[in-house]
């Protein structure tokens, strides 16, 4: 078997068995044998874009991850599949930082994804949606939106 294969391999067991109870991530689709396409369910609280200006609070948000031919070397592309009101999230992808490694785990990455749909991580310096990251600015009192531990018990 080759390392690429081992690694699917051994990044699917660990997703399964971290997110088979979670209350909070709930992974509700794979594609490939072992699985290159994840697709994950957040039920956390997020903002949602409500026409061009506005946004309103929704509490279920789905993410696909999905893991190219030269990962884990590459990192995942990681996109909202349900849309997201946030400075590093637009409709086709999701910044999961400049700094990826070969030795990150795929099970960390999702937790990293659902902190930052309820704000609990965001980065205003470079953003994908600028009006997202003006709007974090303006109200960092209110942020985040929900304060949750989304590591596995």
């Amino acid at each position: 078997m080759n390392p690429r294969i081992r690694r699917l391999a051994a990044d699917h067991e660990q997703v399964q068995r971290v997110y088979a109870n979670h209350p909070r991530i709930r992974l509700v689709g794979t594609e490939g044998t072992p699985p290159e396409k994840y697709t994950v369910e957040y039920r956390v609280a997020g903002l949602v874009p409500e026409g061009t200006d506005s946004f309103e609070r929704a509490d279920t948000h789905r993410a696909e991850l999905y893991l190219p031919l030269d990962y884990p070397r590459r990192p995942p592309f990681c996109r909202m599949i349900t849309p997201v009101f946030h400075p590093n999230i637009d409709p086709t992808k999701i910044c999961i930082g400049d700094h990826w490694s070969a030795g990150q785990r795929l099970a960390d990455l999702i937790i990293r994804i659902g902190e930052m749909i309820t704000y609990q991580s965001y980065n205003t310096k470079s953003p994908l949606n600028a009006h997202a990251a003006k709007w974090a600015e303006l109200n960092i009192d209110s942020l985040p939106l929900e304060a949750l531990d989304l590591s596995a018990s």
